[in-house]
C-alpha cells in the first residue's frame, strides 16, 4: 500500500496489479465456508462458482490443475481416511452444496473483480442436511404445503391457546410472560414435547394431533429457541410438516431466530421470526388495546350525542306536528280563516260600492251635460255631418260595385266567347277524326277489302291459294271471286305514294 500515492495517475492495469498484489499479500491463504451458487463447468475443465451466505457472495475459480483425482487424507485436519481414498469434490460439486474452500484472494484483471483461487475444497458438515432440506422443501412445495391461498388468518386476541414446546427453558418463560402482559387475558394449555434429538418429531406430531382432537384451542403455537441446523432438524421432518398441514386449527410457528427457516415455519399458517414474536402476533399490547378502547369510547360518545341530538330534533318536529294537527288548533285555524274571509268580503263590498258610486256619478254628470242646449246643438251638427258622410259613402260604394260588376260581366263574356271557340274547334277536330276513322272512306276512293270465307282479311298474295274463293268488299256492295292464278311482283314493294290507286292490280272472279 505504500506505493499508492495521491499524486500519481495510474492506468487501469497498473491500479489492478497493485490491488492484486495487495490482496494476495494480505490474504495469502484463507479458509472460507459458504453455499455454492452460479456453478459453471466450461470445456476447459476449470470450475467457476460463487460462495454465498445470508449477506454476501464471493466469486471463486478452481483451476483444473488444483483438482486432485482422489484424496487419502483430510487436508484440513490431516486425518487419514481409513475407508480408503475419496474422490475429489470437484466431480460432485453442485449448486446448494455447503463446502469449505482454502485458497488465496486475488484480482481478475479482465473484469476488475476480486475472487478466491481455490486450492482445496471439501464438504462442510451441514452439506448433507442442507441437501435433504432442499429436497424435502421442493417436494412439499409441489404438494401445495406452502401455498398462501390455503393459509388461514389468526383469531384476534385468542383466549384459548395450545402451546407446543419444551416444558423448561427461556422460551416458555418469555412466551408466558408476554401472554400475561399483552392482550385481554388468555388461557394457555401446554403440550410438553422434546424439541431436539431422537423422538422429538413424533412427540410434536402427537401434540398437534391431540390439540386438534380436543378442539379446545383457537390457535396452536409451536415455538423453540435458536440453534444449528442439526438442532432444528426435528422441525424439518416431513411428518411434522404433514401434521401442521392437516391441522384444522390455525398454526403459528416461531422456531429459532429470524434467519432460521424450517419446513414447519413454511407450512404453518403464520411464521413468527422468534418465539417472542409469536406472542406479539397473537396479542396486542394492553396500552394499545386501551387506546383503541378509548377511541371506541369517544366514537361511541360522539355517536350517542349525534343520535340524542337527532332524536331531540325528531321529538320537536313531532311535537310541532301534533300541535299543528290537534283538533283545537284545527278549529282555531278555521275560525281565523272565517274571520279573515269575512273581513275580505266586507272590504270587497265596500270597494265595489265605492266604484259603482263613482261610476253612477260620472254617468249622471254625462247625462246632465248631454241634455244641455249647447250639447244638443253640438249633437245635431255632429249627426248632420255623419249623415252627409254616410250618403257620400253609399254613393262611392255603389259606384265601385257597379264598376266591379261591369268588369266582371265583360270578363265573363270574353271567357264564354273563348270557351265557345274552343268547343267549336274541338268539334271540328272530332268530326275530322271521325271521318278519318270511317272504314268506308278508302272504299269510296276505289280501294277494295278482300276476305276469305272464314272472315280473315287478306294482306298478302302468298297467303291466298289458287282456286280459293274470296269476298271483295266495295263501297256499294260485295263481290265473290275465285282465284285462278297469282303473281308476286317486286313492284308491289315500291313506295305506295308513287302509285295511283287505279294502277294497283285487282283480281276479280
Amino acid at each position: 500500500m505504500s506505493d499508492i500515492s495521491g499524486d500519481t495517475i495510474y492506468s487501469i492495469r497498473q491500479l489492478t496489479d497493485q490491488l492484486r498484489r495487495t490482496l494476495e499479500g494480505v490474504f495469502p491463504f484463507v479458509w472460507v465456508h459458504g453455499e455454492v451458487t452460479n456453478l459453471s463447468r466450461p470445456s476447459s475443465g476449470h470450475l467457476y462458482f460463487s460462495l454465498k451466505d445470508a449477506d454476501a457472495q464471493l466469486p471463486c475459480v478452481w483451476f483444473r490443475g488444483q483438482q486432485a483425482g482422489e484424496r487419502t487424507f483430510d487436508p484440513m485436519t490431516g486425518e487419514v481416511f481409513e475407508d480408503g481414498p475419496r474422490p475429489c469434490l470437484s466431480a460432485s460439486l453442485k449448486n446448494g452444496s455447503q463446502i469449505l474452500c482454502a485458497g488465496r484472494i486475488s484480482v481478475y484483471a479482465g473484469r476488475g473483480t476480486y475472487q478466491l483461487v481455490v486450492e482445496l475444497a471439501q464438504e462442510a458438515g451441514r452439506g448433507a442436511l442442507a441437501a435433504a432440506f432442499e429436497e424435502r422443501k421442493e417436494k412439499l412445495r409441489l404438494l401445495g404445503y406452502f401455498s398462501e391461498a390455503r393459509k388461514r388468518p389468526l383469531p384476534v386476541n385468542p383466549s384459548r391457546v395450545a402451546l407446543i414446546t419444551a416444558p423448561t427453558g427461556a422460551v416458555i418463560y418469555d412466551f408466558t410472560r408476554l401472554a400475561a402482559e399483552r392482550g385481554l387475558g388468555a388461557e394457555l394449555r401446554l403440550y410438553p414435547v422434546l424439541v431436539q434429538g431422537e423422538g422429538a418429531a413424533p412427540a410434536i406430531v402427537t401434540a398437534i394431533t391431540q390439540a386438534n382432537a380436543q378442539a379446545w384451542a383457537q390457535v396452536i403455537v409451536i415455538v423453540r429457541g435458536g440453534g444449528s441446523l442439526e438442532d432444528l432438524w426435528s422441525f424439518n421432518e416431513t411428518s411434522v410438516a404433514e401434521a401442521v398441514f392437516a391441522s384444522a386449527i390455525p398454526v403459528v410457528a416461531g422456531i429459532g431466530h429470524e434467519v432460521d427457516f424450517t419446513l414447519t415455519d413454511m407450512t404453518a399458517d403464520v411464521r413468527a421470526a422468534t418465539p417472542s414474536h409469536a406472542a406479539q402476533l397473537l396479542w396486542r399490547e394492553k396500552r394499545e388495546i386501551a387506546r383503541c378502547i378509548d377511541e371506541w369510547e369517544l366514537r361511541a360518545q360522539a355517536c350517542a350525542a349525534t343520535l340524542l341530538s337527532s332524536a331531540l330534533r325528531h321529538v320537536d318536529i313531532q311535537d310541532q306536528t301534533l300541535r299543528w294537527f290537534s283538533p283545537v288548533r284545527v278549529v282555531e285555524r278555521l275560525q281565523e280563516k272565517e274571520r279573515q274571509l269575512a273581513r275580505d268580503a266586507r272590504l270587497a263590498l265596500e270597494m265595489r260600492l265605492q266604484r259603482e258610486s263613482r261610476t253612477l256619478e260620472r254617468a249622471n254628470a254625462a247625462l246632465e251635460y248631454s241634455f244641455q242646449p249647447e250639447s244638443l246643438a253640438f249633437r245635431e251638427k255632429e249627426i248632420a255631418a255623419l249623415q252627409m258622410r254616410l250618403d257620400m259613402a253609399w254613393r262611392v260604394y255603389f259606384q265601385s260595385r257597379e264598376r266591379q260588376y261591369e268588369f266582371q260581366e265583360a270578363a265573363r263574356i270574353q271567357a264564354a266567347t273563348v270557351f265557345l271557340r274552343t268547343c267549336e274547334q274541338s268539334v271540328m277536330k272530332a268530326d275530322l277524326q271521325l271521318l278519318a276513322c270511317d272504314p268506308e272512306a278508302p272504299l269510296r276512293k276505289g280501294y277494295a277489302l278482300m276476305r276469305r270465307e272464314n272472315g280473315q282479311i287478306v294482306h298478302k298474295v302468298a297467303a291466298v291459294d289458287v282456286g280459293e274463293t274470296l269476298f271483295v268488299a266495295l263501297h256499294d256492295g260485295e263481290l265473290r271471286a275465285t282465284v285462278t292464278g297469282k303473281t308476286i311482283q317486286d313492284a308491289c314493294r315500291l313506295n305506295p305514294k308513287k302509285l295511283s290507286p287505279h294502277t294497283l292490280p285487282t283480281k276479280k272472279g
